[in-house]
């Protein structure tokens, strides 16, 4: 999808998916979680379980803990 000025929405990097499973970790809500990185709601849970960046979830568990 294409934003209004005709540039495509914001890829999730690595960081970003471990900053994501962090956020979720904490309870906060897909919808904010989506916001923040300019991306649908679709790919926060492609992040969660791990269709995107699927060793993110390792990371950030080894770097925060839970």
């Amino acid at each position: 999808m294409l934003k209004p000025d005709r540039s495509p929405c914001h890829r999730l990097t690595f960081e970003e998916a471990v900053a994501v499973h962090r956020r979720l970790m904490a309870g906060e809500m897909y919808s904010r979680i989506a916001a923040t990185y300019d991306v649908n709601q679709g790919r926060i849970a492609d992040v969660k379980f791990g269709r995107l960046h699927p060793t993110s979830h390792d990371e950030a568990v080894r770097r925060f803990g839970r």
